[in-house]
């Protein structure tokens, strides 16, 4: 947001546009769309927005440009935020390619019986007919299929980083907040969260390589030079 203006000035689409980075023909089409609320008429051509509109307006491009989400993903999310369908604010992942749908019964597999007893262990009470439960099952037979199994095989390993992120969440969600705020840190919590902790695996990956006799890349800015 622009440092040299006031929050309370009201502004119009150009300068929303100004705010924000997001062309005026975009804004438009989110306005049209319903992602974001009409600004307040002052003439039949011009509107009045606040910050109201900036903050969508910077939700919505982290959900798509960050998040990776389609629009349609995104439509989902805004509804969860808004409070029109609470239940979405935990699946945000539907609208992005890939994911499995639930399951009408639960898969059984090598896998499904090894993500249960993971489960288990972890002290998690999981429903082997969730779509999450569905999509780790996907994913772990797909390893195994393609000859991976031994990522397959660090189940625990995995399962106990996800706790420790799952708890981390669950922090940043207890934080005060009105209701709309709440429901917003849970859609936005969610999708870039997961986004976050993928990049940190990426960079943790990227500064462990040495160990295995491999070149360190360029990501891991604390390696000694030698070791690139």
């Amino acid at each position: 947001m622009c440092p040299h203006r006031c929050e309370e000035d009201p502004l119009l689409i150009a300068e929303l546009s100004r705010v924000t980075g997001v062309p005026v023909p975009t804004v438009k089409f989110y306005l049209r769309e319903g992602l974001l609320a009409p600004g307040r008429l002052v003439s039949r051509t011009r509107a009045h927005y606040d910050d109201t509109h900036v903050h969508r307006l910077l939700l919505i491009r982290a959900l798509l440009k960050v998040g990776g989400l389609s629009l349609s993903a995104v439509r989902d999310v805004l509804a969860a935020v808004d409070g029109q369908d609470p239940a979405s604010a935990r699946r945000p992942r539907a609208g992005r390619d890939g994911t499995p749908p639930a399951a009408a019964g639960a898969p059984a597999s090598r896998s499904a019986d090894a993500l249960v007893a993971a489960a288990r262990r972890q002290g998690w009470h999981v429903s082997p007919r969730s779509a999450e439960f569905t999509a780790a099952v996907g994913v772990l037979d797909t390893l195994r299929e393609l000859g991976h199994g031994d990522f397959a095989d660090r189940l625990d390993d995995y399962a106990e980083a996800a706790g420790r992120a799952a708890r981390a969440d669950l922090k940043a969600l207890h934080q005060s907040g009105d209701e709309a705020a709440v429901r917003e840190r849970i859609a936005v919590g969610d999708v870039l969260g997961e986004r976050l902790l993928a990049a940190l695996r990426t960079l943790a990956l990227s500064c462990s390589r040495e160990r295995w006799g491999t070149r360190c890349s360029r990501t891991c800015r604390g390696c000694a030079p030698s070791s690139r």
